[in-house]
């Protein structure tokens, strides 16, 4: 069976890395993975993975451009001709779409979040076979458009659980990274994605500033990178640290690789996201090495968190909150959180639940 899934770029993001896992896990299993993108630093994981990647400009949203680039993805669809298109995002959707009217290649959409209802968004529902990432996004389209709730099945994010052990961490570069940023004897609160709005660093910041009283030795770590369009963010978010006298107890690291050895350095990752519509990678990632998480999250989410268990749940856009929480944790010791961790958000179920979806539509 030959996958192509489809996705804008492959850069850092949890769409970006859930398809560089899939891929990888499918042709450890035999598949014949194709990835198409307008490219991005995961090709060269992706090929290393034994995939293949082919560029093509399914990100840009300019509509006079899109007669061009839908015409040259038919005739790679044509010359290639998969099994099946697994699209993940809504401009490779719309793209798929016309360009698979006359091939009628099955396909598969994954909703990874609850996008505003519009009929621009309606394309992740006309899949043949629609992936979900959680209940909560089930039901946002179920509500929201006329699709049959039978070809709709829920798949949470999956963690691999071998890369993301604490056994299997990578001790130099934990080392340098301790060095280069002076997190010695530190107490480390880590919130990690790209940086912009919708992971609500500002209340992050603000709750950091507050826990400084109690815990001196603090230091809120924001890892992720900055596109173009978020450079002006990012720099609010430099003067909200300096606002608040907390300049050097907030370290922006950038972009890293080395995820899981984050989680293992830190003493509490928050995840403090606006729009929960599904349980965060950083927060499965983050139970998995063994650590626990405050986490927003939303009606109807099947959260994996426990207060006082495995972590917090807390209120959108409150430092108060978050403030409090971090002291709860920081004077309660929560051990075994990796055992907390439900094996439907693991990447053995995730890969087995996704290819029975691709089975199914070749029965």
């Amino acid at each position: 069976m030959t996958v192509v899934q489809l996705l804008p770029e492959l850069n850092e993001g949890g769409v970006e890395r859930g398809t560089i896992e899939l891929s990888r896990e499918l042709v450890k299993r035999g598949y014949n993975s194709i990835v198409i993108s307008n490219g991005g630093k995961l090709v060269e994981q992706l090929k290393k993975d034994g995939a293949k990647h082919i560029k093509c400009d399914v990100c840009s949203k300019n509509i006079l451009t899109a007669p061009f680039r839908i015409n040259k993805l038919k005739k790679i669809l044509k010359e290639i001709n998969p099994d099946i298109l697994h699209y993940r995002s809504r401009v490779p959707g719309w793209m798929v779409y016309f360009a698979n009217k006359r091939l009628g290649i099955p396909t598969v959409s994954t909703v990874h979040g609850l996008n505003s209802v519009s009929f621009y968004s309606e394309i992740m529902t006309k899949g043949d076979r629609v992936i979900c990432v959680s209940e909560v996004v089930r039901e946002h389209i179920l509500n929201n458009y006329n699709i049959d709730k039978n070809k709709i099945t829920v798949i949470q994010r999956g963690v691999n659980t071998k890369l993301f052990n604490p056994n299997n961490i990578n001790n130099n570069f934990i080392k340098n990274f301790i060095q280069k940023y002076n997190l010695f004897d530190k107490y480390i609160v880590s919130s990690i994605g790209r940086i912009t709005w919708l992971k609500d660093y500002e209340t992050f910041i603000k709750a950091i500033a507050k826990a400084k009283k109690d815990i001196p030795n603090i230091v809120g770590l924001i890892v992720g990178g900055v596109r173009e369009d978020k450079k002006e963010y990012f720099n609010s978010l430099i003067e909200l640290s300096k606002k608040y006298n907390i300049k050097d107890n907030i370290i922006f690291t950038g972009s890293i690789n080395n995820i899981a050895e984050i989680y293992h350095i830190s003493d509490i990752v928050v995840n403090a996201s606006l729009k929960m519509g599904n349980v965060g990678r950083t927060v499965s990632e983050s139970l998995a090495m063994n650590t626990p998480v405050i986490a927003t999250t939303f009606k109807g989410l099947n959260n994996i968190i426990t207060d006082s268990i495995n972590g917090y749940v807390i209120k959108n856009k409150d430092a108060n909150d978050l403030y409090n929480k971090i002291l709860r944790i920081k004077h309660k010791n929560m051990v075994d959180v990796y055992k907390t961790l439900p094996k439907e958000f693991t990447l053995k179920y995730m890969v087995e639940a996704t290819i029975n979806v691709y089975e199914s539509l070749r029965r």
